[in-house]
Formats: C-alpha cells, sequence, structure tokens
C-alpha cells in the first residue's frame, strides 16, 4: 500500500497492491497502522456511509466544525469519481486551494482528509458507488458546506460533465460568505485538534 501526501496538509492519497488472478482480485482496502504512520494516529471509525451517484452528481464541498470535525477515508466500489479536498482552515497556508484524486474500481485508490478540510466529489459514471469511513458520527447542527461552484475555489469539473447538485448543496454560501459569517473551522484550531488526536490515539 502506497500513502502519498497531497498538496494540502492532513489529505493523503492511498494506492492499494492488488492481487489478480483468474478468480478475481483482492486487496487491502485499508490498513489503520499504515495510515497512522502518516497522519500520526490510528483513524477511529465510529461511522461508516455508501452513497450511489448518477454521472455529474456533484456532492459538497461539504465540511464539520472542529472540533470534533469529521475526518474520511473515501473510497469508490464502483464506478468513478473525482474526489476533491478543499483547504477550508483559515489561517492555513493553503487556504482556499484544492488538490484532487480520481477514485475508481479499477486502481482502487483511496482518499483521506483530516478534520477541518472540505470534501466534495463528481461522479464520471452511472451508479458510481463512494464508501466512507468516517471519525465522528453524522451531526447536523456542526456540518455545512461551501457552494461547490463558487469561482473563487475554482473546482475544476471533468470534461463533459453536466453537474447536479442538491438543492441543499446548490443553496450553500460562497467561500466569501463563510470567511466573513464565521463559518469555517481555524488554522489554529485544526491543528491543535490533530495534536489532541495523535496523545489520545498513537500510532
Amino acid at each position: 500500500m502506497d500513502v502519498r501526501p497531497l498538496r494540502i496538509a492532513g489529505a493523503f492519497e492511498i494506492t492499494p497492491r492488488q492481487f489478480p488472478d483468474d478468480r478475481g482480485v483482492f486487496l487491502e482496502s485499508f490498513r489503520g497502522d499504515r495510515l497512522a504512520e502518516h497522519t500520526g494516529h490510528r483513524l477511529d471509525v465510529v461511522q461508516t456511509n455508501v452513497s450511489v451517484s448518477s454521472r455529474g452528481t456533484l456532492r459538497g464541498i461539504h465540511f464539520a466544525d472542529v472540533p470534533v470535525g469529521q475526518a474520511k477515508y473515501v473510497t469508490a466500489v464502483t464506478g468513478a469519481l473525482v474526489d476533491y479536498v478543499v483547504d477550508l482552515r483559515v489561517g492555513s497556508p493553503t487556504f482556499g486551494e484544492w488538490d484532487s484524486v480520481v477514485l475508481d474500481s479499477v486502481d482502487r485508490r483511496a482518499l483521506y482528509l483530516a478534520e477541518g478540510l472540505g470534501h466534495a466529489f463528481c461522479a464520471l459514471e452511472d451508479g458510481t458507488t463512494a464508501h466512507y469511513l468516517c471519525s465522528s458520527a453524522y451531526n447536523p447542527t456542526g456540518e455545512h458546506g461551501i457552494n461547490p461552484l463558487d469561482p473563487d475555489v475554482g473546482l475544476t469539473l471533468p470534461d463533459g460533465v453536466e453537474p447536479l447538485l442538491s438543492p441543499k448543496d446548490a443553496a450553500a454560501p460562497t467561500l466569501a460568505a463563510a470567511v466573513e459569517s464565521g463559518l469555517l473551522p481555524t488554522w489554529e484550531a485544526c491543528t491543535a485538534w490533530y495534536g489532541a488526536q495523535a496523545d489520545r490515539r498513537p500510532v
């Protein structure tokens, strides 16, 4: 399993080693010990989520208050998607920037993103099934969104895809509005939380 840091601190692309034969394929889709070598603590999986999306579905940009926040480990069980991580931590050296990874059922990569980072994805095929391991349970009062089509964020969507958003995501504020309202987590709060997790759940 290869773990590659993205250019947004706290985000990693994970590429598993696959073992195909005439029956199919076997792989380790998650290794908490290997991931912890890079994050400094084990991912405590509290909830798992599954979403099934048609081509062009654009979900996000979602994030949660820190503390507690919600770290995510995302894979594509079927189909393919472009997975985006957006730095929403006010004061971060890469605040407002993003990176992306293609997740599919061929290379079977995963994306890990730490608490305080924004998450979005765009489905490339009908029936794309995304599976999430989450570090905290859903908290409707502590979870928020940024409009994924905000030009100031500037997500590059796949060619030929017409984005399909939920009404909630379409009505989400812009990044600038979220900054002005104090909605976003701070770099200081996030780094303190990361340190607390490393102390509580050592490698």
